[in-house]
């Protein structure tokens, strides 16, 4: 599953869009955007104690 950046919005928000659609597949998406976001924050707080060290 991937997702690509869309029509930014005029203030510099971008929209996104999935390339499956399929209302079946929204768990999984979730999921998908949860473990994306949980990789995000560990790498912000392991990049925090590098700058803080």
């Amino acid at each position: 599953m991937s997702f690509s950046f869309t029509n930014p919005k005029p203030n510099h928000e971008p929209s996104f869009s999935f390339t499956q659609p399929n209302p079946a597949n929204v768990e999984e998406q979730l999921q998908a955007i949860a473990d994306m976001a949980h990789e995000i924050l560990r790498l912000v707080a392991e990049l925090r104690r590098q700058i803080s060290a």
